[in-house]
């Protein structure tokens, strides 16, 4: 029993360095997408994607023929859909290593706690 107990707190001590590994690659995963956007803050990236998708949406109902000013939206609308992407997914990561954390932390407790109560 007590070797179940001490693989049980191995998996928890595994899980708990998968959840620190993820919360450092999220932060920078974070901060690349911040340098790509450089002049624009991390945190008005939404307002800005909705505000040229408005943009791009307005001058194609409108039937406005491809040119510079329409591709530019178009290429705008693009790169700050896949900033938008890339930060989502690095918010995901996060989220999974703040969760895998409290269960590595979980695990942990209760192979200490098996192997407290299992006889020597």
């Amino acid at each position: 029993m007590r070797v179940m107990a001490v693989i049980i707190m191995i998996l928890g001590v595994a899980s708990l360095a998968l959840g620190v590994m993820f919360m450092i690659e999220a932060a920078s995963a974070e901060q690349e997408v911040a340098d790509s956007i450089a002049p624009l803050p991390l945190e008005q990236l939404d307002a800005q994607y909705d505000q040229v998708t408005a943009q791009y949406r307005q001058m194609r109902d409108a039937g406005t023929p491809p040119g510079a000013d329409y591709n530019y939206l178009a290429i705008q609308k693009t790169g700050l859909g896949l900033a938008r992407s890339n930060a989502g997914t690095a918010s995901f990561v996060s989220t999974t290593g703040i969760i895998n954390i409290i269960l590595g932390l979980g695990v942990i407790l209760a192979g200490v706690g098996l192997f407290k109560r299992s006889p020597a």
